[in-house]
């Protein structure tokens, strides 16, 4: 039953339960098992493309088959998961991505393996807009941050245990079942999600004081939902977009073609690729929780949302620029370590960016939002991974890849300066 405003005002000083903390880690093991599920394919990448006869440009295009319905998938997922709530659209989301994930175990050609990206993308589309929604949900805006880096942390946990245990399954049980036995993995998640997630104020292990709390300083969520277009009218949200649309790409590239770069690179096999894969994506880890806890450390101090969120966003984008060098470090260890320094200024930005959507927008939005400026990445990133397969097929050079990855993050921090000179004063 819904606590009263009195029952809460009573009883503030008691101190408060943890459950958004339990939430948080839900959202967390979620979006570890949807990176497992995407990265079992760059893993498997060089090995599929000796037996099926990709090319470059196919392979591209496989990527991208995932970018598109990826895209399209974010846009409808989050006006979904506004109407269904978090509870539904979330438990829709990971039954469909883990359906496609098992589904490419059945694939034979580049078209095959094309389709079952698309379907995988479609489900995949609504983790974030649902993630999002439910930290702004759950966390009071000093917190909000935090608890992004922490659950955006699973991106790189699932890219590490991809690795550890993809290889494994592969050369033992063979290719078919490193995808069935990830994908199976988002039903186990389902039975915790569906018996954990109620509302705040309705969840049986939150007290009034954790309540009291998350309601400190966020909106009561009264208002009509806004239309898509009245969202998109917003210069805000373009300024999320923009940035999103510009370093989005980075990521992928590094997501499905880091593995392909140290074998083409440094001769590194299947059976060798773990511990380097495994340790840019710890080095990117802490980045996502740093990045958030930076920023709200900023806030606890006293500062701004405006000088807190753009001071982080500068200290990522600085971070990324030396991966420039990487293209022509000769040793392995040398350039897993910058690879690892720019995905963590990755994550941390990324962590930083979703908080913004937070920061902007009233929860009742928050999904449509995510949605909105994550197929915005998403475009970015299918446009990236098609121009990739393109340049590498012609060059075979990475290194004007690796100048583009270093430069984006000033340049879209610069545009969304312009567009938002003053978070804290923003209205449009």
């Amino acid at each position: 039953m819904m606590k009263s405003t009195t029952e809460i005002q009573v009883n503030v000083t008691h101190k408060p339960s943890s459950m958004r903390w339990w939430i948080c880690a839900l959202l967390f093991f979620a979006t570890t098992i949807n990176y497992i599920d995407r990265q079992v394919l760059a893993i498997l990448a060089p090995q599929l493309q000796k037996e099926m006869g990709w090319s470059e440009v196919e392979y591209g295009y496989i990527v991208t088959s995932f970018q598109f319905s990826y895209a399209i998938g974010l846009l409808l997922a989050g006006k979904l998961i506004d109407f269904l709530g978090t509870k539904k659209g979330f438990a829709i989301s990971i039954v469909l991505w883990s359906l496609a994930a098992v589904s490419h175990a059945f694939a034979r050609t580049a078209a095959g393996f094309g389709v079952a990206r698309m379907a995988l993308g479609i489900g995949e589309s609504g983790n974030f807009p649902a993630a999002v929604k439910t930290i702004a949900e759950w966390f009071p805006r000093k917190e909000r941050a935090l608890a992004t880096g922490i659950f955006n942390s699973g991106s790189n946990i699932g890219a590490i245990v991809a690795p550890l245990i993809v290889p494994m399954i592969a050369l033992h049980f063979g290719w078919q079942w490193a995808f069935i036995a990830t994908g199976a993995l988002g039903f186990v998640w389902l039975f915790f999600w569906l018996r954990m997630a109620h509302s705040p104020a309705n969840h049986p292990d939150v007290n009034v004081s954790e309540l009291a709390l998350i309601e400190s300083d966020t909106d009561t969520g009264s208002e009509k939902p806004a239309s898509i277009w009245q969202i998109i009218r917003t210069r805000k949200v373009w300024a999320i977009a923009i940035g999103k649309f510009l370093t989005d790409p980075i990521w992928w590239f590094f997501l499905y073609w880091l593995p392909k770069f140290l074998n083409q690179t440094y001769g590194l096999q299947l059976d060798k690729i773990g511990l380097p894969l495994i340790t840019v994506y710890l080095i990117a880890d802490a980045g996502s929780i740093g990045g958030g806890w930076i920023s709200s450390q900023f806030l606890k101090i006293g500062w701004t949302i405006n000088a807190a969120r753009k001071t982080t966003l500068l200290i990522c984008a600085v971070m990324v620029i030396p991966i420039y060098l990487v293209s022509d470090i000769s040793t392995l260890w040398p350039a897993v370590f910058l690879i690892g320094l720019g995905m963590a200024a990755h994550t941390g930005w990324s962590a930083n960016m979703y908080t913004l959507a937070t920061d902007f927008f009233p929860k009742q939005d928050i999904a449509t939002v995510v949605g909105f400026i994550g197929m915005s990445g998403a475009i970015g990133g299918m446009l990236m991974a098609s121009a990739t397969g393109h340049l590498l097929e012609a060059t075979g050079s990475y290194k004007s890849l690796f100048i583009v990855a270093a430069s984006m993050y000033s340049i879209a921090l610069a545009l969304i300066h312009i567009l938002v000179p003053d978070i804290d004063k923003v209205k449009s």
